[in-house]
């Protein structure tokens, strides 16, 4: 049993072979010093990646984009990254004010003994040598009281989704169905895709009180735009004549309704940089991406005869070391 006031107890390889040892960091690829910052990147990078719609009927990459969303949701969270820090995966089954040090035994990553170190009472109820609870406890969440009645768990529920970029920018407060119940949810601006929002007690409740409901956030990037972090990428059609002389542009973008001036000469696919138009920074509105407009040229499908010849006439009036022609 060990020295007096240790109680290490061991849970046989069978059963941890059951579920492997879930390491968060590894599955965000990040160390574990990273800051806030960097654990937001890095599960952007991979939920893009994963994500359901990228990869239909692809149950590894459903998983994966499960895991991944877990990882975040954990590492977030300032309170529940130190418990994990604590107790590894089972930092949500160590019971409140728990004092002792659940740590990996021998092997750990890849099926080894789990222990835990500290009062037994805190697990056991008091009753120093229940072993049987201890199940109960890792593995399904419950937990007998003094009377020996055992407590049903509320049960959490993943959902999701998804939202056009234009509601993802302005925000949008919007009733959803889950279960056959409704839920009103509020997005902020900025919204971005693989973001998971908690419902305290919104999880469809079956037995005892109802678990929190995790809802991940899709965005739907229309034809002509690309989302770079917090920078909008928005192709705009020119006619030759802009294009050729420059000019004046109105231009519908999320920010709404824009004039912007098109310099002479542009060639096909120049950007216009317009400073903080793009995407606003979620959790400070205040703070945006820049809107990228990249231009293409909208070339005449059929000319007149007369039009024709006036193109002959301006050709000729460029010399061919002008490269035009």
């Amino acid at each position: 049993m060990g020295k007096e006031g240790e109680w290490p107890i061991p849970i046989v390889n069978s059963i941890t072979n059951w579920r492997k040892v879930a390491d968060y960091y590894s599955i965000l690829g990040i160390s574990k010093s990273a800051g806030a910052e960097d654990i937001k990147k890095a599960y952007r990078k991979l939920a893009v990646k994963y994500h359901p719609d990228k990869n239909a009927g692809n149950k590894e990459a459903e998983e994966k984009f499960k895991q991944i969303n877990e990882a975040y949701e954990v590492l977030s969270d300032t309170e529940k990254r130190k418990k994990y820090d604590k107790y590894g995966e089972n930092w949500n089954k160590v019971p409140e004010g728990a004092q002792g040090k659940y740590q990996y035994g021998p092997g750990d990553q890849g099926g080894g003994t789990y222990h835990y170190e500290g009062d037994p009472s805190e697990f056991f109820g008091g009753n120093g040598g229940d072993f049987s609870n201890l199940f109960e406890q890792f593995f399904t969440g419950s937990r007998r009281g003094a009377g020996g009645r055992a407590s049903s768990r509320a049960r959490d529920v993943e959902s999701s989704i998804t939202i056009g970029l234009d509601e993802a920018y302005h925000g949008l407060a919007q009733i959803i169905e889950v279960a056959g119940q409704k839920i009103r949810i509020k997005l902020k601006p900025g919204t971005y895709e693989g973001l998971v929002i908690k419902l305290p007690g919104k999880a469809p409740a079956t037995k005892g009180k109802a678990g929190d409901l995790y809802l991940a956030i899709h965005v739907r990037v229309p034809e002509g735009y690309e989302l770079e972090g917090l920078n909008i990428r928005q192709h705009v059609n020119i006619d030759l004549f802009t294009a050729v002389l420059g000019g004046e542009k109105e231009i519908d973008t999320l920010a709404g309704k824009l004039k912007v001036k098109v310099p002479e000469a542009s060639q096909e696919g120049r950007v216009l940089k317009l400073k903080g138009k793009g995407m606003p920074m979620y959790n400070d509105p205040t703070k945006h991406g820049d809107l990228l407009l990249e231009l293409h040229l909208h070339l005449p499908e059929k000319l007149t005869e007369e039009q024709k010849a006036l193109f002959r006439k301006l050709k000729d009036t460029f010399s061919k070391n002008d490269n035009y022609v």
